[in-house]
């Protein structure tokens, strides 16, 4: 291919690059909100993430400009493909952290006494920072990274992150049989805790595109 369509693919990693950063941030400074019980950072915290269609639009719009100028085959269609279908997956972790944010504070502000789950809570965002860290490292240097130990890496914070989560499930339901006027509230803590779980399971899916856009293969995502 032309040193032009290099230059390309560098510029849209560097896009995916940034967006990613974006939202690890974004995701940082809500559990930074939510150690220190600090609502202003909340509302900080979803600014990382206020544009984020937008920037994802942006992307695939420059991905489908390299389809329709450069026409690439093999190894590099199928970089692009694995790009296109990343960004679909990193837009909907940070819509998920903005949304996590947002009911978090609510809970905090609430009548909800989560200090039973509390350290649990910490340690399920922290697989999910951990998680996107690795990603952002192996696309930040795509020439060396081995895309089978990011996949690992992130397996296992996956797996803890389902742990913790079944884990914190078996809590809540104890508090919601035992809340009465509060039951509601716990439900809905609950819902808000599934959108980390969730957020796992999309990391494992980047890091699934990565390793299809290295080695190849088929690829087996969770919706």
């Amino acid at each position: 291919m032309l040193p032009r369509y290099e230059n390309k693919l560098i510029e849209i990693r560097g896009m995916i690059s940034v967006l990613l950063s974006q939202i690890i941030l974004s995701s940082e400074e809500t559990l930074t909100a939510f150690e220190h019980n600090k609502h202003d950072l909340f509302e900080n915290s979803r600014t990382y993430v206020k544009n984020l269609q937008s920037d994802t639009n942006k992307i695939d719009n420059e991905i489908i400009k390299t389809f329709a100028l450069f026409g690439p085959e093999a190894d590099e269609l199928r970089l692009l493909v694995a790009y296109l279908k990343m960004t679909n997956e990193i837009e909907r972790i940070g819509d998920g952290i903005k949304k996590y944010s947002r009911r978090l504070q609510e809970h905090c502000m609430g009548g909800c006494d989560m200090s039973i789950i509390t350290q649990a809570i910490i340690q399920l965002h922290k697989t999910t920072i951990n998680a996107l860290q690795y990603i952002l490292e192996c696309l930040n240097n795509i020439e060396t990274c081995d895309a089978d130990d990011t996949y690992r890496k992130v397996m296992v914070e996956e797996s803890k992150n389902d742990d913790l989560f079944s884990i914190m499930e078996k809590e809540l339901l104890n508090l919601i049989i035992d809340a009465n006027e509060l039951a509601v509230e716990y439900v809905k803590v609950l819902g808000t805790l599934r959108k980390l779980e969730r957020i796992g399971d999309r990391t494992v899916n980047i890091a699934s595109l990565m390793l299809y856009a290295q080695k190849g293969g088929e690829l087996n995502l969770h919706s």
